[in-house]
């Protein structure tokens, strides 16, 4: 009982100790998040997954230059300052891989990477590329992925081997290129929601139209409606209740 008591309370006092804000404005920034996991450490092995993805990307001449991906990531990259001071030192990069999946992703420390089929299937624009980069980004700032780490940490006293824990967002799955190295983002619908709020703030602020989220998430629901198996609502249901969420949040910004 001594023993059991004596993990008990290390994990409590891991819990109470690992309890942090990660972003200073936006939405989200007065939630408690459990970040136990190493923020070093996250970041280290998001550089290291980020790598892999692109070895192996370049193995199979995939990584293109997307003027638009550029353009439109630089604009949203230059608002994260606001939301999270210490994002203005993070090693900021882009690439576009050429891949018929709709995907995109932003692995923590701001490495982003954006299919080219989320371009050439969904015809996005420039305000609703902006939505979905601004949602990706949003899940870097609010260190998503270091707070499931930490969460699977306690959950299978993990806390007490930490030494031994990877980097909980690199699955391999799919046949892409993320299926080679895939990135299998946050998918609760609490994480999800708060990406799609700090999202819209983010782009708002790079000065592209919140509406074009709306548009967007309408788009991907109706590839899915149509037939065709798209990867990314495995991790980001498309639903009119996410879309709702959406348009209130958008009303609330316009009010101020």
């Amino acid at each position: 009982m001594k023993k059991v008591s004596l993990v008990g309370s290390l994990i409590l006092s891991t819990v109470l100790t690992g309890c942090q804000v990660s972003t200073i404005a936006g939405i989200g920034h007065d939630r408690k998040q459990l970040m136990i996991y190493s923020k070093e450490d996250t970041y280290r092995q998001s550089e290291a997954a980020y790598r892999k993805i692109l070895d192996y990307a370049y193995s199979q001449n995939a990584v293109v230059t997307s003027t638009q991906v550029n353009r439109v990531a630089k604009r949203i990259i230059n608002q994260a300052e606001y939301f999270r001071a210490d994002s203005v030192n993070w090693k900021w990069e882009v690439n576009t891989l050429k891949d018929n999946d709709i995907n995109a992703f932003c692995l923590s420390g701001g490495k982003i990477g954006v299919l080219t089929g989320m371009i050439t299937r969904l015809k996005v624009t420039d305000d609703e590329l902006a939505a979905i980069i601004g949602h990706e980004v949003a899940h870097a700032l609010r260190d998503h992925g270091r707070e499931k780490m930490s969460k699977k940490l306690i959950s299978g006293l993990g806390v007490l081997a930490a030494s031994s824990a990877g980097l909980g967002d690199i699955a391999v799955s799919g046949t892409s290129i993320l299926g080679e190295y895939g990135y299998n983002l946050p998918g609760s619908r609490s994480l999800e929601t708060e990406a799609d709020l700090l999202g819209l703030e983010l782009m708002v602020r790079a000065g592209y139209k919140p509406e074009a989220a709306v548009s967007f998430w309408q788009k991907v629901m109706a590839t899915e409606n149509s037939g065709i198996k798209v990867d990314f609502m495995s991790t980001h249901p498309a639903s009119q209740k996410r879309i709702d969420a959406i348009q209130a949040h958008i009303i609330k910004m316009n009010s101020k």
